[in-house]
């Protein structure tokens, strides 16, 4: 068994969640490759810093709801580093305007599950072959996938409806992928997070909306997430500390998930 450095593979690693997480396991040894589609810059920024954590870095543009871009993806990881020992499905898009389900656009409607759900679905099928792979050839001994998906995956938002069928369809991708690839050594997980402090939730009338609810009491622990809070789940599944557990769901939502009578 290769005792080399492990690798992760961070889709949608330049900025926000991604970024943290890459970060985050930075930290704990991993040579990082992050992915990104369009800003070029805070994928290097982000690059930048975790070169100087001591580990190597590399970066991977690439559209992950086209095939021979995961492909890409995939390949060039394998090529620079020999191995993938972590993969995190963190890339995902909202709706630009939040319409009412009976208006829901069909055009916007494909493009958010072509990448939340789609690329999810194939992305997962595509490593974890690689996986099969790389144990088989004793490379590595185990794999973790981790799948980013959130509260919208069980909550239901009439003017979001396309966003939450996509991220219902990640936990069932996390419970298939569980089931399939127990036996493999191969474990597979997903992170539900809630209101979380990013670029995406930065816009003004995304602030008030949650703003406002949050007045109200939206949750036990009442205020906005951090990003490194989410990422730190991510370090704690890459630590390999759930080793007896596969298709568990974890919440980093301040406890919105709770119900109270």
């Amino acid at each position: 068994m290769s005792d080399a450095q492990k690798v992760a593979l961070v889709t949608g690693g330049s900025r926000g969640i991604g970024r943290s997480i890459c970060i985050e396991l930075a930290g704990l040894g991993y040579a990082i490759v992050i992915n990104f589609n369009e800003n070029l810059d805070a994928a290097e920024k982000t690059r930048e810093t975790v070169e100087s954590m001591g580990v190597p870095a590399e970066t991977c543009q690439g559209d992950i709801s086209a095939k021979s871009h995961r492909d890409l993806i995939v390949a060039s990881t394998l090529e620079r580093f020999g191995r993938i020992d972590l993969l995190v499905n963190n890339a995902g898009i909202a709706p630009k305007v939040r319409t009412d389900i009976l208006e829901t656009n069909e055009k916007v409607f494909d493009q958010i599950l072509a990448t939340n759900l789609k690329a999810t679905y194939f992305m997962t099928q595509r490593v974890a072959n690689a996986m099969l792979d790389l144990r088989d050839n004793h490379t590595i001994e185990h794999g973790i996938i981790v799948n980013i998906s959130s509260l919208r995956s069980y909550t239901a938002a009439r003017n979001y409806g396309e966003y939450c069928i996509s991220k219902a369809g990640v936990s069932m991708i996390t419970k298939l992928f569980a089931i399939r690839l127990a036996e493999h050594g191969i474990n597979v997980y997903e992170i539900s997070p809630g209101i979380i402090e990013t670029d995406i939730t930065s816009g003004d009338a995304t602030k008030e909306y949650y703003n406002a609810k949050l007045a109200k009491g939206m949750a036990p622990i009442n205020r906005w997430g951090k990003p490194e809070e989410v990422a730190q789940a991510v370090g704690a599944i890459a630590q390999g500390n759930f080793p007896f557990s596969t298709g568990s769901v974890f919440h980093i939502d301040g406890g919105w998930h709770l119900r109270e009578l």
